[in-house]
């Protein structure tokens, strides 16, 4: 098999294509977040009184745990959105499973911004969130798969590692963007105009950035090796069963690979901003503009970690991002406490150097270590089940360590804890770098 036929370079790709699918990739994956990014956000600011109300005014608390368990719900929906995008996707192609992923997030979370709240509806308003909770999380299980197979299939050999980092970058793109809009929003209305109606507007948002990503999407080509494996398929198969017949291993290392970057990475999405605002009594408005602004490192740090990845391998630039989170875990609290808005950037900023290099080279190392039929639902599934375990009830169980310890330091001894085992079952994995995508 030549390389022309088993991986795609610059002679069989024009620059324009890889171009293309980077952008879609990119694009894609930021709307997405964006998208997955408002709710958590909304979730530490707004959703308590406006949906859980009766306990909201017995009990702040509670209702805010609540709010954040929420989040979490959408996570348990993930493994069946990656079990079924990942087995059409297999199937069927990895650009219609993406243009579908795409349309579903964003049409639930549009619906969001014009759900009724508990003073209008009663019991039903908590129930249709969450329904509609639940619809984000289907897609959200399907999207990540196919947005990183797209950009790593195309890649040539040697830069899989960068080309995968751009799906990945729509990560802290999608929190800047959804950060910055509801920075914007608190500075430009009273607290009051924002909690009876300004926290709908970044969901309605949503459809325009989802008109933009279709258009986007729909010009990209299929994946160069969906397209060969088709050729080469003389009958149809069950991805599905084979992956769990041959690779269940690989599918568990790549859902406990996740844990720990995928903890961290809610954190900075949707507890440290509440913490700082609601324990700390810091202003909303810096507060937020200081997250913003940390997002940018998550962005540089995690595209670095890609193209690091392409020299040192994937294995090891992981490792050097988990030890660097598992040392910085408990000292950045330190500095968060300190209630200066200054010292907060900080924390967070530096805790983006060890998010980027934990999360830049999955997509590359994922798709390596699946064959190329079962690829998509494997790190799907992979994916998905590593939301689950790390992401889904971080908030909620920070809440719940600060509540029982009334020290946000336990915070970080969890974040380190999550660390080690990621660490861990990287560690257990063989290096991919350059294995033959087709084998």
């Amino acid at each position: 098999m030549t390389s022309a036929v088993s991986e795609p370079t610059s002679t069989r790709r024009m620059p324009a294509e890889e171009r293309r699918v980077l952008a879609s990739t990119l694009v894609g994956t930021s709307i997405e977040w964006y998208d997955f990014f408002i709710y958590a956000q909304a979730a530490g600011l707004v959703l308590a009184p406006l949906f859980l109300a009766p306990i909201a005014e017995s009990s702040p608390g509670l209702a805010q745990v609540l709010s954040f368990a929420t989040i979490g719900i959408s996570f348990l929906f993930r493994p069946l959105g990656a079990i079924i995008a990942g087995h059409l996707g297999d199937k069927l192609g990895r650009k219609r499973m993406l243009v579908f992923t795409l349309i579903l997030m964003g049409l639930s979370t549009s619906l969001i911004g014009v759900l009724p709240t508990y003073a209008a509806i009663g019991v039903a308003a908590p129930i249709l969130l969450i329904v509609l909770r639940i619809l984000q999380g289907f897609s959200a299980g399907g999207e990540w798969g196919g947005a990183a197979l797209m950009a790593v299939e195309h890649a040539p050999r040697g830069r899989r590692g960068l080309f995968g980092a751009f799906p990945q970058i729509g990560v802290p793109v999608g929190m800047i963007l959804a950060t910055a809009t509801l920075w914007v929003l608190t500075t430009s209305m009273s607290p009051e105009a924002f909690l009876e109606w300004g926290w709908r507007i970044p969901f309605l948002l949503s459809i325009v950035l989802i008109g933009v990503g279709y258009i986007i999407r729909r010009a990209v080509d299929e994946s160069p090796i969906f397209e060969e494996l088709q050729r080469r398929r003389k009958e149809a198969s069950a991805p599905l069963g084979i992956l769990f017949r041959k690779n269940t291993k690989q599918v568990v290392l790549t859902a406990l690979i996740f844990i720990a970057n995928n903890a961290a990475g809610y954190l900075l999405i949707a507890f440290f901003a509440t913490y700082a605002v609601t324990a700390l009594g810091m202003e909303r408005p810096p507060v937020l503009l200081a997250t913003t602004l940390a997002s940018f490192g998550w962005l540089i740090f995690t595209l670095w970690g890609g193209h690091l990845s392409d020299r040192l391998g994937r294995v090891r630039t992981f490792q050097i991002g988990y030890v660097a989170l598992a040392v910085w875990a408990i000292p950045m609290w330190f500095l968060i406490d300190s209630g200066d808005i200054v010292w907060y950037f900080v924390a967070l900023f530096v805790m983006t150097f060890a998010l980027g290099l934990s999360y830049g080279p999955q997509a590359a190392l994922y798709a390596e270590m699946f064959p190329a039929n079962v690829r998509y639902s494997g790190v799907s599934i992979g994916y998905a089940l590593g939301a689950i375990l790390g992401g889904a009830f971080a908030p909620m169980i920070a809440e719940a360590l600060l509540n029982q310890f009334q020290a946000a330091w336990t915070i970080g001894l969890y974040i380190a804890i999550a660390s080690v085992i990621s660490l861990i079952a990287v560690s257990l994995v063989k290096e991919t770098k350059g294995v033959d995508l087709l084998g």
